[in-house]
């Protein structure tokens, strides 16, 4: 049974996922350990794998999300 998922659902989806990029492009947060970021960058890029693995997408452009998740 496959589950359909919305317009609505698939911009929640990518607003996400872009979030994810921007964290990462904003680079480490003053006052965060190296330990942190690490770990916070190696979250975010886990995020941004299994969304680009989903086969819901359509016309978002999703070279952002490849690129921060290399």
């Amino acid at each position: 049974m496959e589950i359909e998922i919305t317009a609505e659902q698939i911009a929640k989806h990518y607003s996400a996922a872009m979030d994810s990029v921007n964290l990462i492009n904003a680079g480490q947060p003053e006052g965060m350990t190296d330990a942190d970021w690490a770990d916070c960058v190696s979250r975010n890029k886990e995020h941004l794998k299994i969304m680009l693995a989903k086969d819901y997408w359509t016309t978002e452009d999703l070279t952002p999300l490849r690129a921060a998740s290399q």
